[in-house]
């Protein structure tokens, strides 16, 4: 069982809303289905075209943005859940970080 959300974390039934109505997912909430359209976004996949840090040669320290924007991802969740903030909405929010950046 999951801890509840603190009360200061966003709900999804707290959500603003869509652009255009979307019928509720069974399964998923708004803020999942938002992290699953950016990791199948092309936008998202085009991050792995562009570096993150210029390191000379190739070595450990090579990032590109998608490599980047997936660990953020990964702390972001870990820090949400230690806040009990929501875990969706931060994921989405660290995947879509770069996204629209000029190389």
């Amino acid at each position: 069982m999951t801890d509840p959300l603190a009360p200061y974390a966003v709900c999804p039934e707290q959500s603003r809303g869509r652009g255009f109505y979307e019928k509720p997912h069974p399964y998923r909430s708004p803020f999942e289905r938002d992290r699953d359209r950016i990791v199948h976004s092309a936008a998202f996949r085009r991050l792995e075209g562009k570096t993150q840090v210029f390191a000379p040669g190739t070595n450990d320290h090579y990032r590109t943005r998608l490599t980047h924007s997936i660990e953020v991802a990964q702390i972001g969740r870990t820090i949400a859940r230690s806040l009990r903030l929501n875990e969706s909405l931060t994921e989405a929010i660290c995947l879509g970080h770069d996204l629209g950046h000029s190389p």
